[in-house]
């Protein structure tokens, strides 16, 4: 493979563990936030943020760490047959499931950058009695996907290395 090919993946799985291993961490944000939400309602304190907050946090969390769970293979997978498949033949197999995958990918981003393009300009808002803006979400959701996409090129590019007896390390 060329160089510049090998240093798109190195890149891209190094980029995408680090935040992957940011986004593990989300679940403990979460975790304060709803302890949070439990402790103010015992108290009778209104927390009408707790919920949402909590939703867009594990939004966060599943969106910034699934490039990571593509990379680590922590993704499910039907292991039926593709367990007892030769090398060869399971990176034939996911050639081409990366290449479905980029193209579903690909739409998911057209549409999570239309999406909050126009959150952005419309500074739209939850119909939460909070009423959060919704732009910081979309934005981290459609960065999720792009990161997902990129993933998904550098497992092809593996994938076709794979195929030509010259895997990247």
């Amino acid at each position: 493979m060329p160089d510049v090919i090998k240093t798109y993946v190195r890149f891209v799985d190094t980029f995408n563990r680090r935040v992957g291993l940011f986004a593990m961490y989300l679940i403990f944000a979460m975790f304060a936030i709803l302890l949070y939400s439990s402790v103010s309602k015992a108290f009778h304190l209104p927390a009408n943020w707790t919920l949402e907050s909590a939703q867009f946090t594990m939004a966060a969390y599943y969106m910034l760490g699934g490039a990571f769970a593509m990379q680590t293979g922590d993704h499910v997978r039907m292991d039926l047959f593709y367990g007892t498949w030769s090398v060869r033949k399971r990176a034939i197999f996911d050639t081409v499931t990366a290449v479905a995958l980029i193209v579903f990918l690909g739409f998911m981003l057209y549409g999570g950058i239309t999406s909050t393009t126009y959150a952005i300009q419309f500074k739209e808002k939850s119909f939460t009695a909070w009423a959060p803006y919704m732009a910081p979400i979309k934005i981290v959701m459609t960065f999720g996907v792009l990161m997902m996409l990129a993933q998904a090129i550098s497992s092809l590019f593996k994938d076709i290395a794979e195929l030509r007896g010259r895997p990247i390390a």
